[in-house]
């Protein structure tokens, strides 16, 4: 395994021109590019963040487009997921935009689901979940996840977490950009830093949400 040196401004590049020439006869002539400048780097980045946040997967670069009106066949960003649950865990993604930086809780069954509506609706660990949002969105995340327009029936709609109720998945991510230290090893700290401030996020629905 390579030691990690930072992720290349020609990774950066190379989704910019993905954009433009999103088809297979571009990806073949340039995939010694992606391999060597997007996932060879994100691979050495992973490997040296998993003691301290586990393992991750790197997703595939192809879309899949059997139900999807644009049929362009690859992925436009790479992102890559350090799952420490089904579906909970920290997110990193690259892009033309740079780098994207999140974490939380993607995916929910009925179970889960009913699950995080009791423990926002719990006074104690909605409160804590509150306190942690608060903290993440001053931090710079912005918080997401999949949402109802209205509170969850059977909820008092004027509940004091009443946004919280509203979601079925919760996330948070932070747009990083192009920043200098990007391309150089100190990447590594910089991507633990924002995910430690995810980690109570992550931690709180892996408590009480997912299996």
């Amino acid at each position: 395994m390579s030691t990690f040196e930072g992720i290349p401004t020609a990774a950066f590049r190379f989704y910019a021109e993905l954009e433009e020439n999103n088809n297979r006869e571009w990806w073949l002539e340039h995939k010694t590019t992606y391999d060597a400048e997007v996932r060879e780097p994100l691979t050495a980045l992973l490997s040296e963040l998993e003691p301290q946040f586990g393992p991750a997967k790197i997703f595939r670069p192809n879309r899949d487009v059997r139900f999807s009106q644009d049929k362009s066949p690859y992925k436009t960003a790479q992102g890559a997921f350090a799952a420490t649950q089904e579906g909970v865990g920290y997110y990193v993604q690259i892009s033309a935009d740079g780098l994207l930086v999140g974490g939380g809780y993607h995916s929910h069954t009925p179970a889960q689901l009913a699950r995080f509506r009791a423990a926002v609706d719990a006074p104690d660990s909605g409160l804590e979940l509150q306190e942690i949002v608060d903290a993440v969105a001053a931090s710079g995340f912005a918080i997401e996840g999949e949402k109802l327009k209205t509170v969850p029936r059977g909820l008092d709609k004027d509940h004091p977490r009443a946004e919280l109720l509203k979601h079925k998945s919760l996330s948070a991510s932070v747009e990083v950009g192009q920043p200098e230290w990007l391309s150089t090893p100190a990447a590594r700290n910089e991507i633990a830093a924002r995910w430690e401030v995810l980690r109570p996020l992550v931690e709180w629905v892996g408590g009480h949400a997912a299996p």
